[in-house]
């Protein structure tokens, strides 16, 4: 028998809302993970890839890693695990210093045999790469296997990759395929193959309402992935329609019924009622306690045409946009410099001039400049699983948009058990950047 953790989309480091409360709040949910798999002395905590938010982690995010990795190192559970798209970097990966420190192991086309199960790892692939590869992995004499993955697979919602495609050209017969990049968690079959997703472990995105958490998979006679949820921020969520005459007082009426002190309130507003200033009611909730409180008055926007933007979340709408531009990944610095929040406004100008001229230095990588559709368009493709996959990472393409704002559909409320104990948790400024 081999149980493993199952989890991914960790997005250490990411201060969302620009709070540094939350930052620390995403390093806490992966350190629940950690607690729960020394506990409970699984075999391996197998990682699907967005261990970080972004491709330039602070010394102060990954110290908090290499803490937390180290407890895993003295229980002797390995940390296997994949890069994903919001954190793969031009050369070598984060990932790789953490092998090189003897706390994690890199996935690829070569068998990690954990107990009777063989695990390989496919890093993260752009989309205008995949048909070059051949998905050639070494084989294996155990029990079972199973492939580890990021990206939006076929059958779950916002899929751009075939998984029945994988399955049939890939000359190994997997069991399981364990999948990170998609926030919301679910399982299926593909070809007799259990496929699931584990979710993110905090709410990257004021659209991911149902709790967060990782999957327990056990490899036996049979596969069984079981769900397990995390005590994570409470976020709460407050829609009021507002009928004719009732305005915000009748906003603040409904909110009282909420406990929001140290939670991320997100509230809606619709309806026919009076006009209502959004930094009002944001006033009111952090008076109450909350840590955050985003507003949306979506009498403000509406339009002929329907316009799916939610701007509680900003930032996941500017992503999109991002994109689809197709930037460099030059290009792609300077916006994360500009956005990430880490760098004090007084020096954003000096740190992208430095950027900037590192990169247009005699030995600079002159490559960062070309169009994201030129970098891959002069690829010459990739023969192996394993070297497209870090290959396609030196290639990344912007982190995609659905990664933070999934469908309506994905938002179900999860029948996992929202306790917070490991046992009880079981459960069945405008920026122009086009000339670079």
């Amino acid at each position: 028998m081999t149980r493993v953790i199952h989890t991914g989309d960790t997005h250490l480091g990411y201060q969302q809302y620009h709070s540094p409360a939350r930052r620390a709040d995403f390093l806490d949910a992966f350190e629940q993970v950690i607690d729960d798999a020394v506990e409970m002395g699984v075999d391996a905590v197998v990682h699907a890839g967005d261990l970080f938010h972004d491709r330039r982690p602070e010394l102060q995010d990954l110290l908090g890693t290499i803490r937390v990795l180290g407890r895993l190192q003295d229980a002797e559970i390995p940390f296997l695990a994949v890069v994903g798209n919001h954190e793969s970097t031009r050369g070598g990966q984060w990932l790789d210093l953490f092998e090189n420190l003897g706390l994690a192991e890199r996935l690829d086309a070569t068998p990690r045999v954990v107990g009777e199960t063989a695990f390989y790892g496919l890093d993260h692939v752009p989309e205008s790469r995949r048909d070059d590869l051949d998905y050639g992995f070494e084989s294996h004499d155990c029990v079972h296997a199973t492939l580890v993955s990021h990206g939006l697979f076929t059958p779950f919602a916002h899929a751009n990759w075939d998984t029945e495609t994988v399955l049939e050209r890939s000359n190994v017969d997997f069991d399981a395929v364990l999948l990170g990049d998609n926030h919301a968690p679910g399982t299926e079959t593909v070809d007799d193959t259990w496929v699931t997703y584990c979710g993110s472990t905090e709410r990257a995105s004021a659209a991911e309402e149902a709790a967060r958490g990782y999957n327990l998979v056990t490899f036996e006679d049979a596969v069984d992935i079981r769900r397990r949820t995390l005590d994570t921020r409470p976020f709460v969520f407050v829609s009021v329609a507002l009928s004719a005459g009732e305005g915000a007082e009748r906003v603040r009426e409904q909110l009282r019924q909420h406990e929001v002190a140290d939670a991320v309130v997100v509230v809606e507003m619709t309806g026919e009622g009076e006009p209502v200033t959004p930094a009002a009611i944001e006033e009111f909730l952090t008076e109450r306690g909350a840590l955050i409180a985003r507003v949306t008055d979506r009498r403000e926007h509406e339009t002929d045409a329907e316009i799916d933007v939610s701007f509680a979340d900003p930032d996941a709408a500017v992503d999109e946009r991002v994109r689809d531009l197709g930037l460099s990944t030059a290009a792609l610095d300077v916006d994360e410099t500009i956005r990430a929040s880490k760098t004090p406004d007084s020096n954003v100008r000096d740190v992208v001039q430095s950027q900037v001229s590192e990169l247009l230095a005699p030995d600079g990588d002159g490559d960062a400049f070309a169009a994201a559709a030129e970098r891959e368009g002069g690829d010459d493709g990739a023969s192996a699983v394993g070297a497209a996959s870090r290959e396609a990472n030196a290639a990344e393409e912007a982190p995609s948009a659905t990664d933070d704002e999934p469908s309506a559909a994905d938002d179900e409320p999860s029948t996992a058990d929202d306790e917070p104990d490991a046992q009880s948790r079981s459960t069945d400024a405008q920026v122009t950047m086009e000339d670079f």
